[in-house]
C-alpha cells in the first residue's frame, strides 16, 4: 500500500508540474549589464512569432535604449496605491492572472512590495503566477541571492537588503547569465547608460570599482554554471548505486557566525542539488530560562534564514552534542557535517567532551566528511 501511495503522489506531482508555467531568469553581476534590455528584446521576438506576451512590470531606470524597446509591446497597467502620502505603483498580479498571457515579463525579482500587498516580495508574486500556468521571464542581480549575501558584502562592503531565497533559482527552468567585461561595464557607466551624470562619480568610487566587478562577475559565472550542472544532474538518469549527498550544518546560539555556516552549507547543498539540515542542540545551559533574549533572537533569525535557503531544521535537547550529531548523521544518512572553526563555541563544546574522538571515529567509519568552515 505504501508503494502504491508513493506512486500516486509521484504521478500527481508530475501532473502539477506540467500545469505550472515555465520560468526563465536573466542573471547579472550588477545593474547595467543589460538584463532588462535583453528581456525586452526577447519580448519583441516572441510577439513577432505570434506569442501572447505582455509586460507585467519593467523598470527602465530612465535608460533611453531600454525605454525605446518598450515601444510596441503590450503593457499590463500597474496597480496604483497610496503609501505614506505618496502614490506608488506595483505589479498587478490580479490583472496578470485575469488576462492569462502565454508569457509575462516581470523585472526586479528581489523587489519588496509596498506594505499591504498580498505578498511581501515580488518573487512570491511570480510563484503565484507560475502556479496559475503562466510562463514568466524575470531578472535579478547576483548580489540579491540570499546565500551570496555575505560574499557580496565582503567584496563591496555593502549589505544588500532585498534578497531572494536560493530556492527561487532552483525553481527556474532556465537561468541565463548576461555577461560583460569589467571594462565594458565601466564604459557603459561613464557614457551615462546606467546612472544619471550626478551619480556616476560616486558609483565609480564605490560599487563599480574594477576589482569589485571582477569578483562579482566570477560569482555570477559560478552561479549560472552550478545551475546548469544541477539541471544536468536532475534530468540525466543517474546510477542508483550512487549515494545522494546530504549535508548537516551544526550551529549553536553562541555561534556568532552561524549565519555564515548556514549560507556556506546552503551553497554546497545547492551545488550538489541535495537535501540539507541545520542542527541545533539545546543544552541545559541554553534552556529558554537561561539563554539571553538577544541570543534567542539570533537563533530564531538563523532558523528563518536556513528555512528560506531550503534547510530542514532539527532541534534536539541534549548535553552530549557530539553524540547527538552522530545519531542525526545515522538517522538522516548524512554524508557531510559542516561546522564552525575551533574558536566557535560549538566546536569548543565538542572539543572539551570525551566523545570528540568518538565523533571523528564514527564519522570516519560511516564515510561521513567533516568540513570546518571559516
Amino acid at each position: 500500500m505504501a508503494n502504491k501511495d508513493i506512486s500516486i503522489q509521484d504521478f500527481y506531482n508530475l501532473i502539477k508540474k506540467s500545469k505550472r508555467g515555465k520560468f526563465k531568469i536573466y542573471i547579472g553581476m550588477s545593474a547595467g549589464v543589460g538584463k532588462t534590455y535583453r528581456m525586452l528584446q526577447e519580448a519583441h521576438a516572441l510577439l513577432k512569432n505570434g506569442v501572447d506576451v505582455k509586460i507585467g512590470y519593467i523598470e527602465t531606470h530612465q535608460r533611453k535604449e531600454t525605454e525605446a524597446l518598450l515601444q510596441g509591446l503590450p503593457v499590463i497597467p500597474r496597480r496604483k496605491l497610496f503609501y505614506k502620502g505618496k502614490e506608488l505603483e506595483e505589479l498587478d498580479v490580479a490583472a496578470v492572472l485575469n488576462m492569462r498571457p502565454e508569457v509575462v515579463i516581470i523585472d526586479e525579482l528581489a523587489h519588496t512590495n509596498i506594505e499591504g500587498s498580498k505578498n511581501e516580495k515580488r518573487w512570491q508574486d511570480v510563484m503565484e503566477i507560475l502556479e496559475a500556468g503562466i510562463n514568466v521571464i524575470s531578472a535579478v542581480n547576483i548580489q540579491h541571492i540570499e546565500s551570496l549575501n555575505e560574499d557580496v558584502k565582503s567584496i563591496t562592503n555593502i549589505e544588500v537588503k532585498e534578497r531572494i531565497p536560493d530556492s527561487v533559482l532552483r525553481e527556474a527552468d532556465e537561468v541565463v547569465n548576461i555577461d560583460l567585461t569589467a571594462d565594458e561595464l565601466i564604459d557603459r557607466l561613464k557614457e551615462g547608460k546606467i546612472y544619471t551624470a550626478d551619480k556616476i562619480h560616486a558609483a565609480l568610487k564605490n560599487f563599480f570599482q574594477k576589482e569589485h566587478i571582477l569578483q562579482l562577475r566570477e560569482l555570477a559565472l559560478k552561479e549560472v554554471a552550478s545551475q546548469v550542472e544541477r539541471k544536468v544532474e536532475t534530468e540525466v538518469i543517474k546510477s542508483n548505486t550512487l549515494k545522494p549527498e546530504r549535508f548537516l550544518a551544526c550551529i549553536s546560539s553562541n555561534d556568532q557566525t552561524a549565519k555564515t555556516v548556514i549560507r556556506k552549507t546552503a551553497r554546497l547543498a545547492n551545488y550538489y542539488n541535495s537535501k540539507w539540515y541545520v542542527l541545533y542542540v539545546q543544552t541545559m545551559d541554553e534552556s529558554p530560562e537561561k539563554i539571553p533574549l538577544d541570543k534567542q533572537r539570533h537563533l530564531i533569525n538563523n532558523f528563518k534564514t536556513a528555512t528560506e535557503l531550503g534547510a530542514e531544521i532539527i532541534k534536539m535537547n541534549s548535553n552530549n552534542i557530539a553524540k547527538t550529531i552522530i545519531e542525526q548523521c545515522e538517522e538522516r544518512q548524512i554524508t557531510t557535517v559542516c561546522i564552525g572553526k575551533p574558536h566557535f563555541s560549538l566546536f569548543r563544546l565538542i572539543l572539551f567532551t570525551n566523545v570528540f574522538n568518538e565523533l571523528l571515529k564514527k564519522l570516519s567509519f560511516s564515510k561521513v566528511d567533516l568540513i570546518i568552515l571559516s
